[in-house]
């Protein structure tokens, strides 16, 4: 753009050139022409508000439509333009429609509309060019219709069923499975698993229990489709179970991440028993936005970082052996401004440089458009500015992963000096001896040339005055005789113009009274003594400064206290020193014209700094060497260390036992002992003087001691009971911090009493403190002698004190007798027995179930071996109910009795009674309903049940009647509620209640009736 002031004639011609000669531009280059006047100076060329994103439509779409949205803000409006694949495209067919920048494509088809959208935006000030977006179009096809083999597998060995996902894009699959029906879903745990890879199904060992059809579901969350594959048969073979080493199958691969993502590795094992899977990165620590989930199975790093990057390791292992994987993670990164391009107004014949830096992984190419078009590569440097430079410029930065965009105006301004806008300051003041720079800055286009008056002597450079080159004038070492009337000067090709102001002299500002070095301990108050002399026309102020930033006296008012009351005093009061304040002050008394300032030192002395540097080296099974370097002494010679540790049991830190035992204030070394095995550390060291204990050191880096052999043994073993020919034996585990090394576990031994032969057997997890032992040739309750040590990779631990136990006893034999059945209601009976002989019996199990049920529904109540009855509630109403009773202890259940047949009563009467009337009567109420008539499949009505009762209580008292009406008490306080209900042998019906209350002052004693209409809970109040 071109701006143009003054009324010189030989300009306004210029003007009507060049506009002519742009109006002829215009129709050579289109879309390309600069407005020359003030108006013109309000536009402005186009700015994005909205760009074109990637679009995935999927093909069995039924809008019929896509959109690709634009948006620019401009002055004047900007018109709208659409590429595809870097062709343009045809606007006028009906395949298109486009509401202000928005293109609409109707019937969309991969063969023509698929490929690289860009969205072309103009006005007369320039052209930019959006962002590339690519439209794509989404499917997932059906499975295959061929039948799936089926898969037999030997029980206790690993399986794998594969999906083979069908044809499909985008690859952004979720996967899961079906099992023998939808939507009957898998459960995914420590033995099973879905890659979200490849979809597969991995069993880490088969069991009976997973025999069923299993089905891959398939689903795109792209194109919200979802498919499934045709069943597999799964057929587990029974065989003796053996045991495999673990043999990992889905094994992540070298990964390449975008900065900020999250990353997903998958790492399983095959193996029985099922393999332990661990997590780790070789010799660094795992990232603290790692998370391990899917029971060890998926490694997720949220928002990866370029520390993250590294070699990963999955380790899976099972007592029968281990099996490891690797795989590395690389961290890359899309482009991302350092600096970018922003609206530029530059002056006609000067140079441009236009800074554009970004960064990425791969380092990122830049590239330029101008107006749409491509114009450089690298930096942008023009120079000599002239009215074809204006435009609108793009700047692209771009690597493998991503492309980025920086738009900005270039506008060229022209036009003579002025100081309308900036005017020299009127009046100048100056300290004696010191230095002045009047400022001299115009508005003008080309850059003026500038020269100096005071008042008609042209001024030069010399040993006082210099003129800058961007028009200030310097003057150094101010007496009485500069002072006086300045002129600036300013002339370019198209004008020139010049501005006045005045130089006063003042007298310089002086600091009179220094602050002093003040020496202190923490805790103690400090005084900074600052007075200084000034010109007395000009006020004076003071700011303090420590080691150079300036004292904020309203945040630090707790420490800092600035003397205020005394004029020219600028005394600092430095209250409850702390070591944090010790430093170079530094006192500044400054007028608007010129400061003095001066310093000292305040040395503060108190507790120790932290220590640092430290490091852990020669790291044994309880021991480990630590080495530090000296921190501050804050003046006061440290007298001795402390150092603390601290494990993952706890975030508690605690003094730790060294060698030697107490550490001088002059040592940089010492060893921890008494340290466990195997246990994760930290350290940190805190120093002492004789002012007091200071702040700790940073921890170390975690470290884990070395294993050594368990030297604890589990305690309260013992055990018994069980199933029938089982030896159930139990033990409190070790915590972990009893473990002392990797592959822990425990070793159980037992033997009949009397034997001598131990038997032995491994139990590899840790958080087991259970073994059951099963030989069908175990006698019942015979005593055995167990005891349980543990091991761990380094050896074994001592074992536990010996414990006497009992195998299981046998299943009651005898069969309960005299069982009868009492039918109580329609939803309850009475079940009683004769108990049997059998000392071993713990309890009876009562099972019942209706005659149209199978006896696997049957419900149980089991009671302890103290009851000869019990009560079955929630019964079905005039429904047959076979019932049996078995004995039961803890190696199982007995044979049951015989079976017994009872039909429960209908069901009460389920209309309540209607209450027509409540009169009283001198002292008593008379209660009156309808009679309650019985459907066919209820109980016949007997009589009814009465509750007289105080309002809010569950309590009152009971009658009963055969009649339709009952005569109760007026109550003699408050309100009380009368509740009647039909009562039948299938049991109680609905109730119907009222409200009566006592005698109210002012009634007299008359014959009240109350008729009641309506069914339902009435309230008779007033009585």
């Amino acid at each position: 753009m071109m701006v143009l002031q003054g009324t010189i004639p030989f300009e306004v011609v210029t003007v009507q050139k060049i506009t002519m000669w742009f109006f002829i531009y215009h129709l050579i280059i289109p879309g390309f022409v600069f407005c020359l006047t003030e108006e013109g100076n309000k536009g402005y060329g186009p700015v994005f508000e909205e760009q074109p994103i990637d679009t995935i439509y999927p093909e069995e779409s039924s809008d019929g439509q896509v959109s690709m949205n634009c948006r620019a803000r401009a002055i004047p409006f900007p018109t709208y333009r659409w590429k595809l694949n870097n062709w343009d495209i045809d606007l006028t067919k009906d395949r298109y429609s486009m509401v202000g920048g928005r293109l609409v494509i109707n019937n969309p088809e991969k063969s023509r509309d698929a490929g690289k959208y860009v969205c072309v935006v103009s006005n007369i000030f320039g052209t930019v060019r959006s962002s590339e977006a690519t439209l794509t179009f989404g499917y997932l096809d059906p499975f295959p219709p061929e039948e799936r083999y089926e898969v037999k597998v030997r029980e206790g060995v690993g399986a794998v069923l594969l999906c083979e996902p069908p044809y499909h894009y985008p690859d952004d699959l979720s996967y899961r499975w079906l099992l023998n029906e939808f939507p009957v879903f898998i459960a995914l745990d420590k033995r099973r698993f879905v890659s979200q890879t490849n979809g597969n199904l991995y069993i880490a060992n088969v069991e009976a229990s997973d025999k069923g059809n299993y089905s891959c579901f398939v689903s795109s969350p792209s194109i919200t489709k979802s498919v499934f594959s045709k069943f597999i048969p799964l057929i587990p073979q029974s065989d003796r179970a053996k045991v495999y080493p673990a043999d990992i199958k889905v094994k992540f691969k070298d990964t390449y991440a975008l900065l900020g993502q999250n990353v997903t590795l998958e790492c399983f094992a095959l193996g029985n028993p099922v393999p332990e899977l661990r997590w780790s990165k070789y010799l660094e620590p795992m990232p603290a936005t790692a998370e391990i989930s899917m029971s060890g199975a998926v490694l997720k790093i949220f928002n990866i970082q370029y520390e993250d990057e590294g070699l990963y390791e999955c380790e899976a292992e099972n007592y029968k052996g281990k099996d490891k994987h690797q795989a590395r993670v690389y961290v890359q990164a899309s482009p991302e401004w350092v600096e970018h391009i922003n609206d530029t107004e530059k002056d006609i014949g000067s140079d441009l440089y236009w800074p554009c830096v970004a960064t990425g992984k791969p380092i990122p190419t830049i590239r330029w458009l101008k107006n749409g078009v491509a114009f450089r590569k690298g930096e942008l440097r023009i120079q000599s500015l002239t009215f074809d430079d204006a435009g609108m410029y793009q700047c692209i930065a771009e690597n493998t992963h991503g492309i980025i965009y920086a738009n900005a105006e270039l506008k060229i301004v022209a036009s003579p000096p002025t100081f309308e806008l900036n005017p020299m300051k009127k009046k100048i003041l100056a300290a004696k001896g010191g230095r002045v720079i009047i400022e001299c800055k115009p508005k003008a286009a080309p850059k003026p040339k500038f020269s100096w008056s005071k008042g008609t002597e042209l001024l030069v450079n010399g040993s006082r005055i210099r003129i800058w080159d961007d028009g200030s004038l310097e003057i150094i070492n101010i007496t009485k005789l500069d002072e006086g009337r300045y002129t600036c000067f300013a002339e370019n090709n198209r004008g020139k113009a010049n501005s006045t102001g005045v130089l006063e002299m003042t007298e310089a500002t002086r600091i009179t009274l220094a602050p002093l070095n003040v020496d202190v301990t923490v805790g103690e108050n400090a005084t900074m003594q600052c007075i200084a002399s000034h010109d007395p026309t000009l006020d004076l102020t003071f700011i303090w400064s420590l080691n150079g930033f300036v004292i904020d006296f309203e945040k630090e008012h707790e420490h800092y206290e600035r003397n205020v009351m005394i004029k020219s005093n600028g005394e600092l009061l430095i209250k409850n020193v702390q070591l944090r304040h010790a430093g170079r002050y530094t006192c500044t008394a400054q007028t608007i014209v010129d400061n003095s300032s001066a310093s000292a030192d305040l040395v503060v002395r108190g507790p120790p700094g932290p220590p640092g540097g430290i490091r852990v080296e020669e790291i044994r099974d309880t021991a480990v060497a630590l080495t530090w370097s000296r921190g501050t002494d804050n003046h006061s010679p440290i007298s001795k260390y402390t150092i603390q540790s601290k494990t993952f049991l706890s975030e508690e830190w605690k003094d730790a036992k060294t060698e030697p035992a107490d550490i001088e204030g002059n040592m940089e070394s010492a060893t921890v002992i008494d340290l466990i095995p195997w246990m994760e550390y930290e350290f940190r060291i805190i120093a002492t003087n004789t002012l007091g204990t200071g702040e700790p050191s940073m921890p170390s880096q975690r470290i884990r001691t070395e294993g050594a052999p368990p030297n604890v043994a589990p305690s309260d073993v013992g055990g018994g009971g069980g199933s029938n020919r089982e030896l159930t034996i139990t033990w409190m585990p070790l915590s972990r911090e009893y473990h002392y090394g990797n592959n822990f576990g425990y070793i159980v031994a037992f033997k009949p009493f009397g034997e001598k032969e131990w038997r032995r057997v491994t139990v590899t997890n840790p958080e087991i403190g259970r073994y059951v032992h099963k030989d069908e040739s175990m006698p019942p309750s015979t005593q055995y002698q167990v005891k349980v040590k543990a091991f761990n990779n380094k050896g074994d631990g001592p074992f536990s004190l010996t414990a006497v136990i009992y195998s299981a006893q046998d299943a009651p034999t005898e069969i309960p007798t005299d069982v009868s059945v009492k039918v109580l209601s329609s939803s309850e009976m009475s079940v009683s027995w004769h108990h049997v002989s059998d000392k071993s019996v713990e309890g009876y199990q009562i099972r019942y179930w209706a005659a149209h049920d199978k006896e696997a529904a049957a419900q149980r109540v089991q009671v302890s071996n103290q009851e000869y009855s019990t009560k079955l509630e929630n019964l079905k109403p005039n429904t047959r109910y076979h019932v049996d009773v078995s004995a039961f202890n803890s190696a199982g259940y007995g044979p049951p009795s015989r079976t017994i047949d009872v039909i429960t009563r209908k069901a009460p009467p389920s209309q309540r009674p209607r209450i027509i009337s409540s009169v009283r009567s001198g002292s008593r109420y008379i209660i009156t309903w309808d009679h309650v008539k019985a459907m066919s499949n209820e109980s016949a009505v007997e009589g009814y049940k009465v509750l007289y009762r105080p309002d809010g209580q569950h309590e009152g008292k009971l009658f009963s009647t055969g009649k339709h009406t009952i005569e109760v008490p007026v109550p003699s306080d408050g309100e009380y509620v009368v509740e009647v209900r039909a009562h039948s042998e299938g049991g109680d019906g609905e109730v119907a209640q009222i409200k009566i209350s006592g005698a109210t002052a002012g009634v007299p004693t008359l014959l009240l009736v109350l008729v009641v209409p309506t069914l339902g809970v009435l309230a008779c109040s007033g009585f």
